[in-house]
């Protein structure tokens, strides 16, 4: 019987490889005999599995292509919604990783000047129409209302959102319905009223959904939002003619102005003071005066604003041609609205 686990081989081996080196170890020093597999009866036959180093770049986050917080994206069709559609956040094409932590560019990306042409074209058209009439002024509404609602979903990384953006434009028109019939002397009370409506119908939409909670949260907000924006947009029609005239123009160079190779504090002043000088002429064009100036700056400053909210989280061509386009104008619609009564 042995007396040791080691076959005879590999003892004697052992044995001579003591007496060769006789010199004493060190704490820090690695032992020189690395002991053969093919003697030992106990190897295993599964290769080395190297260590793995974590770092909480590995982590996705809900931004990176997760459907919501704390949860693995969700098959399509898995799980059956009632009512709206739950919007799912836009996710890495298969086969491709999300890009980490690391590798990010900066999540403001400003629209170029082919959406900044855009806009001021459709700035100009709701300057024109305004001069003409009320239903003149309808047409590039209801478009502007159309952008904006579209945009608003997929700036948030939230597509495909059919019913949601239907919502949202259906709440712009039937703004536009009421102010019509209820005219604009009653324009703040019938913009609240279908805002109010239009929030607790999205409310009562939302919770018929099976969705998880965190995703009929995002779409709820996703989609309130943007029947908000779409309804004020029809400030527009609730405003003085000749505000809205004043107020186009000024967002119009504005967003030019913006769209301008300059860096970002000067080229918010210069689309600061584009905006006032533009006020000043087409107030003196509508015999608004000198209170053009400052409807010119008040609606070159939300037009800014606008412009600074559809560059955040990493906009795409659509997102540009959508809220890039809509958003100056959508923003600017309260001021509008609000100097040209205490102007007028």
């Amino acid at each position: 019987m042995r007396r040791y686990g080691l076959p005879r081989a590999a003892r004697s081996r052992c044995s001579r490889r003591s007496q060769e080196d006789d010199t004493p170890m060190s704490n820090n020093q690695q032992y020189p005999y690395q002991h053969d597999a093919q003697y030992d009866p106990y190897a295993q036959s599964a290769p080395p599995v190297p260590p793995q180093q974590w770092s909480y770049e590995d982590v996705p986050s809900a931004s990176e292509g997760w459907t919501s917080r704390g949860s693995a994206p969700d098959p399509a069709g898995s799980r059956p919604t009632a009512g709206l559609d739950v919007p799912t956040r836009a996710q890495a094409p298969q086969g491709q990783e999300m890009p980490s932590r690391s590798q990010r560019r900066s999540p403001i990306i400003e629209p170029g000047f082919q959406p900044a042409v855009l806009t001021a074209v459709l700035a100009l058209l709701l300057a024109g129409g305004a001069a003409i009439g009320s239903y003149a002024l309808l047409v590039p509404l209801v478009l502007l209302q159309a952008v904006t609602a579209a945009g608003w979903f997929r700036l948030n990384g939230m597509w495909p959102a059919r019913q949601g953006i239907a919502l949202a434009f259906m709440g712009g028109v039937v703004a536009d319905i009421a102010l019509l019939v209820a005219g604009r002397d009653n324009g703040p009370a019938a913009i609240l009223g279908t805002l109010g409506l239009w929030v607790l119908l999205t409310l009562v939409l939302q919770l018929r959904s099976h969705a998880d909670p965190d995703e009929r949260m995002y779409g709820l907000m996703a989609t309130v939002a943007s029947a908000a924006l779409a309804i004020v947009a029809a400030g527009h029609l609730a405003a003085e003619p000749d505000a809205v005239t004043v107020g186009g123009v000024a967002v119009a160079v504005a967003v030019l102005a913006r769209a301008l190779p300059l860096p970002t504090v000067a080229s918010v002043i210069v689309a600061l003071l584009a905006a006032t000088g533009a006020g000043i002429a087409a107030g003196g064009v509508v015999d608004l005066g000198s209170g053009g100036a400052f409807l010119g700056l008040g609606a070159g400053a939300c037009a800014v604003i606008g412009h600074r909210v559809a560059s955040y989280d990493f906009p795409s061509r659509f997102v540009h041609m959508t809220a890039g386009v809509a958003l100056p104008l959508a923003a600017a619609a309260p001021a509008v609205w609000l100097l040209g009564r205490a102007l007028g």
